[in-house]
């Protein structure tokens, strides 16, 4: 009886899990498919939520950088749970086999394919929609934002010459 609590626990943290994922996949869609100048008009609306996406476009590197942590936080979450769930099942070799297919499955369809396809299909409602929370997330995770936003900047601008990840969706 405990090993079927445990197994529903963990398949409702999945389900939670993957809300996430897609959260952090459709915003990341939503919000840099949408030209600079859409970020101007909404915060010259007067609509507080258009002002906290403007703030958190005009640091586009960051904002990436946000929402990217969150993502493969929660997606890493996603594949330590669902390996617990199966291998409490199957012997070593094979649980790595099917928890592989199974969360790879799991997070393309619902944490990336089907979400960024809504955030681009519903970019500007949905970009206002999660401007709060997405700050949020970055309030809460900023010393790691920090830390990933100061690596990634100085490996790319090593690399490349250029520090700017996030050039390819603000061009």
């Amino acid at each position: 009886m405990v090993g079927v609590a445990l197994g529903a626990v963990g398949v409702a943290a999945v389900i939670v899990l993957l809300g996430f994922s897609a959260f952090f996949s459709s915003s990341e869609t939503a919000i840099f498919s949408l030209p600079a100048e859409w970020f101007e008009r909404q915060a010259d609306a007067g609509d507080p939520r258009g002002a906290v996406l403007k703030g958190l476009h005009d640091d586009p590197h960051r904002l990436l950088v946000t929402l990217l942590v969150g993502n493969n936080v929660v997606n890493i979450a996603i594949s330590s749970v669902v390996t617990v769930l199966i291998a409490s099942y199957l012997p070593a070799g094979p649980a790595i086999v099917v928890t592989t297919l199974c969360t790879s499955v799991l997070v393309l369809v619902f944490g990336e394919i089907v979400p960024k396809a809504f955030g681009l299909g519903n970019a500007e409602t949905w970009s206002l929609r999660v401007a709060s929370p997405v700050r949020l997330v970055e309030r809460v995770l900023s010393p790691l934002i920090t830390l990933f936003d100061g690596v990634t900047r100085r490996m790319n601008a090593y690399i490349s010459g250029d520090g700017s990840i996030e050039k390819p969706y603000t061009e």
